[in-house]
C-alpha cells in the first residue's frame, strides 16, 4: 500500500508538469436542438395517494372531527365528558341500534341532571386540535336521537379552551327517531387564530341521547360540500400533476382481504359507509371514498388512474385464479363501470344518483399493488384474468402490471424506488438503454429517504437527479409519481419518512423535494432533445426539454456536489438564442437544510435572469443547487 501511494504520487507529479494549468478540460454540455429524440410523455408528472400519515383523516379530507364514528376496538378517547356547573352524564359505546345498517355502533349519553344553565355533552378535540379562524363559517352535522322529546334541542358550541367563548346554533328539539341536523357556526372577528378549541354537543335536559357521525368542516377547496381541505388543494394544484393514482398502495390491498379498499363501501350517503381498518393502524371512515378521489381529480384536473384490487393482501392472503377470483374481477368491471358508464348502465347510474350525471375519463387501470412480494407465483395467473376480462369490455384501456408477468407483455409495468441520494445519482443511466419495445414504465412511486417527517436539500438534489433522467427517457416513462404525498407532522401523525408535503391542524408547507416537483413540471416541454455532457463530474445531471410552439428550451441542471461547476453550454444548431434567459434556482448551503411547520419558505425557488446565452456559452452552477435555464430559440 505504501508503495502504490508513491508511484501514484509520482505520476500526479508527472501530469501536473506536463499539462499546464491553462491547459486542463472545462466540463462541457451539448444541446443538440435539430434532432428531436421523442416526444415527452404528456401525463409525465402526477400524483400517487393513499390513507397513510393521516393523509385524508387529519388531513386532506376537510373533516375537523376525530372519530367521528363510534367503534369499540377503536376506542372513544376523543372524546369527553362535559358536564357543565351541577349537570350529571354518562356515556356508554353502544354497540347496536346505530343510526344504519352500516354504523350500528353508537354513543349513549345518559343526562340524569341539565338546565339552561348547566348543560351536560361530550366534547372533540379533533386531530391534534381544532383549527379555528376569525370571522370564519363552519358547517357541521350530525346524528342523534332521544329516548323523550322532552330532552329538546342540541346546543353546539365551538369553544376556545383557554377563554371559554365560541360561536353557538341550537338545533330542532330531537326526536325519539335518528334524524341528521344540521348547524352552522361563525367566528367573531376577535376568536383568536389557534388550535385550541373543541366541539361540544350538550342537552339542557335528562333523558337519554343517542349520538353517531359527527363532523365539522371548515371552508373547503372550491366550496365543496364535505370537501378537502383548501391549503393543502393549493399546494396539489401548484405541482399541476396529470393524474392520480389511487386509492393507493398498501391502502387498496389491506392487511388481510377483507380489510381492502372495498369500494362498494365508500360510495353513497356517508352514514352508509362502514368503515375499515387501515394496514397503518388506524381506522379509515370511508368518508374519502371513490366519488371524493374523483371529485379530487376533477378539481385539480388530473385524469384518474385507477389501482383495482387484484386478490393480493399485504399479510400475504391470496385468491386463487380461476373461478374464486372471478367475483373480484367483476367488482373491478363494475368499478370501471361506476366512473366511465353512462347513466344507462347500472354502475353509472348509482354514480348519477352519488351527484355526478356526466362520466369520469379512464384512460389507465393498475391490477393490483407490489406483487412482487406475493411468492405464491399466482400474479401471472391473477393478472391475465384481470387483464382479459377488463380488455374484452374495454380495449381502449391501458393496463398496468405491478411486477412483470409471465406467458403476456402488459401494456406498462409499474416500477417503484425508495432510495438514497446516491444512489439514484448511481441510476443516472438506468433508463437510457433499455428496450423501446415494451411494455413501457409507469414510476408509480418513488421518493429520496433523507430527511424527516419531510426530506432535506439533500433529498431534493436526488429527486432532480432522478427527474432529470425520466425526463430525458418520457418515451419510455409514461408517468411518475412520488410517494408518500402528506404527513400530519403532530406526534404519532407519521407512519413512513420522508413525505413531500407537510402539516399539522392549522398550516402546512412544502419541502425541499416538493419544490423541485413544483419546478419541473411547470418547466416542461414536449420534445426530448439529446445532450452530452462531459467532464463535469460525477454529481451533475441535466435534462432538456423543448416546447415546439415557441422554441423555448427547458434545461434542468442540478448539482449535487458543495462545490460550484462551471460549463461550456452548447445548443447545437440554434441560430438564434436570445440573450436573456428566465433563470430559476433551488438551492441550499448544506444538504441537511430543510423546511418545517414552523421555517416554512426557508428553501424555495428564487427566480432571476442570466443575460449571456447564445449558442454557445459559459456558465457556472451552484453547489447544492438545482437551476432551469429558459433558453428563447425563436
Amino acid at each position: 500500500m505504501h508503495r502504490f501511494r508513491g508511484i501514484l504520487r509520482s505520476t500526479l507529479a508527472a501530469s501536473l508538469v506536463l499539462a499546464p494549468i491553462g491547459a486542463l478540460a472545462q466540463a462541457t454540455l451539448t444541446i443538440d436542438t435539430q434532432h428531436v429524440k421523442a416526444k415527452v410523455s404528456p401525463k409525465l408528472y402526477g400524483l400517487m395517494t393513499e390513507e397513510i400519515n393521516y393523509s385524508y383523516e387529519g388531513g386532506l379530507y376537510g373533516d375537523l372531527i376525530n372519530i367521528r364514528t363510534f367503534h369499540g376496538s377503536w376506542g372513544d378517547s376523543h372524546w369527553l365528558l362535559r358536564p357543565m356547573g351541577d349537570a350529571e352524564i354518562h356515556d356508554e359505546l353502544m354497540k347496536t341500534g346505530g343510526p344504519s345498517a352500516a354504523l350500528p355502533e353508537c354513543m349513549q349519553l345518559t343526562v340524569t341532571k341539565a338546565s339552561d344553565k348547566d348543560l351536560a355533552g361530550i366534547s372533540n378535540r379533533g386531530f391534534w386540535g381544532i383549527p379555528v379562524r376569525p370571522s370564519t363559517t363552519y358547517k357541521g352535522s350530525f346524528w342523534a336521537k332521544a329516548d323523550s322529546s322532552a330532552v329538546g334541542p342540541v346546543h353546539v358550541r365551538l369553544t376556545n379552551n383557554d377563554t371559554g367563548k365560541g360561536p353557538e346554533a341550537v338545533t330542532a328539539p330531537l326526536t325519539t327517531e335518528w334524524k341528521q341536523y344540521d348547524f352552522t357556526l361563525t367566528t367573531s372577528a376577535d376568536h383568536p387564530a389557534n388550535v385550541e378549541n373543541e366541539l361540544l354537543l350538550a342537552v339542557a335536559h335528562p333523558g337519554k341521547v343517542w349520538i353517531d357521525l359527527v363532523s365539522l368542516f371548515p371552508p373547503t377547496y372550491k366550496n365543496r360540500e364535505r370537501g378537502s381541505r383548501a391549503d393543502l388543494m393549493e399546494k396539489l394544484a401548484a405541482m399541476q400533476p396529470r393524474f392520480l393514482r389511487f386509492p393507493g398502495g398498501n391502502y387498496l390491498e389491506g392487511d388481510y382481504i377483507n380489510e381492502r379498499f372495498d369500494w362498494k363501501k365508500t360510495i353513497g350517503p356517508v352514514v352508509d359507509r362502514p368503515g375499515h381498518r387501515s394496514p397503518w393502524n388506524y381506522w379509515s371512515t370511508d368518508q374519502f371514498g371513490l366519488p371524493e378521489f374523483l371529485n379530487w381529480c376533477e378539481d385539480l384536473k388530473m385524469q384518474p388512474l385507477l389501482a383495482v384490487f387484484a386478490g393480493y393482501a399485504l399479510k400475504h392472503d391470496y385468491i386463487k385464479p380461476g373461478k374464486d377470483l372471478e367475483p373480484y374481477v367483476q367488482d373491478a368491471l363494475d368499478e370501471i363501470e361506476y366512473i366511465t358508464g353512462s347513466t344507462s348502465t347500472k354502475w353509472g347510474a348509482e354514480r348519477a344518483k352519488n351527484g355526478h350525471p356526466e362520466p369520469y375519463p379512464l384512460s389507465y387501470v393498475e391490477i393490483g399493488n407490489e406483487d412482487w412480494f406475493d411468492k405464491s407465483g399466482s400474479y401471472d395467473g391473477r393478472y391475465a384474468q384481470f387483464y382479459k376480462a377488463i380488455k374484452a369490455k374495454y380495449p381502449e384501456l391501458q393496463l398496468i402490471a405491478t411486477t412483470p408477468v409471465n406467458g403476456m407483455k402488459p401494456d406498462m409495468i409499474d416500477d417503484h424506488y425508495y432510495k438514497k441520494a446516491q444512489e439514484f445519482y448511481e441510476m443516472d443511466d438506468h433508463y437510457d438503454t433499455m428496450d423501446r419495445n415494451g411494455p413501457a414504465i409507469f414510476v408509480g412511486e418513488w421518493a429520496t429517504r433523507e430527511g424527516g417527517p419531510t426530506p432535506n436539500f439533500g433529498s431534493a438534489l436526488g429527486d432532480a437527479a432522478f427527474m432529470t433522467s425520466m425526463e430525458r427517457n418520457s418515451d419510455l416513462i409514461k408517468m411518475a409519481s412520488y410517494a408518500p404525498l402528506l404527513v400530519n407532522v403532530n406526534p404519532n401523525g407519521m407512519q413512513w419518512e420522508s413525505d413531500l408535503i407537510g402539516y399539522d391542524a392549522m398550516t402546512s408547507y412544502g419541502s425541499p423535494s416538493y419544490y423541485a416537483q413544483v419546478m419541473f413540471n411547470k418547466y416542461l416541454g414536449d420534445e426530448i432533445l439529446t445532450g452530452k455532457s462531459e467532464g463535469a463530474g460525477s454529481r451533475f445531471f441535466y435534462s432538456a426539454t423543448r416546447t415546439a410552439a415557441t422554441g423555448t428550451i427547458h434545461l434542468k441542471l442540478v448539482n449535487g456536489s458543495s462545490t460550484p461547476k462551471t460549463m461550456t453550454i452548447a445548443l447545437d444548431g440554434a441560430t438564434k438564442v436570445a440573450p436573456t434567459a428566465k433563470l430559476v434556482t433551488l438551492s441550499a448551503k448544506t444538504l441537511g437544510a430543510t423546511n418545517t411547520i414552523t421555517t416554512p419558505t426557508k428553501i424555495v425557488p428564487v427566480d432571476g435572469t442570466f443575460k449571456k446565452a447564445s449558442g454557445k456559452f459559459t456558465y457556472t452552477i451552484p453547489g447544492y443547487s438545482i437551476q432551469i435555464l429558459e433558453l428563447e430559440t425563436k
